[in-house]
């Protein structure tokens, strides 16, 4: 079982930035593909993008398009989303998760969901 460790959450005016981290102590995330969702008050949970093992994204959600980035340093074991041009409407909570394998294709997010790291954007 795989529960991630979300960070870099906070209170950001709109137009500011920040960086999100997710890992997972002590497991190595390497070989998979990892996913960052979001879910906002009231919404259901929407993914965000996601990141294949060779570091390629695989698209973005449309709505942060050209404002959003995910990136992995494999020597940290982490997997990052930086965000910029907020938007009140990126308000919510942020969370990571594998897929089985190496790719965003097929396959199954799997493992728990963690805490995650609270994103609200207001002036």
């Amino acid at each position: 079982q795989t529960q991630f460790v979300e960070s870099g959450g906070g209170l950001v005016q709109p137009g500011g930035s920040l960086r999100l981290s997710c890992s997972v102590p002590g497991f190595n995330l390497d070989v998979y593909a990892i996913g960052w969702f979001r879910q906002a008050p009231g919404r259901e949970r929407e993914m965000v993008s996601c990141i294949k093992r060779d570091g390629i994204n695989d698209g973005y959600l449309n709505s942060v398009k050209g404002r959003f980035t995910i990136s992995r340093d494999k020597s940290k074991n982490t997997v990052f989303l930086d965000m910029n041009s907020l938007k009140s409407e990126d308000t919510g909570t942020y969370y990571c998760r594998r897929k089985s394998g190496s790719s965003c294709r097929g396959g199954l997010y799997v493992g728990s969901w963690g805490q995650g790291t609270q994103v609200t954007v207001s002036p």
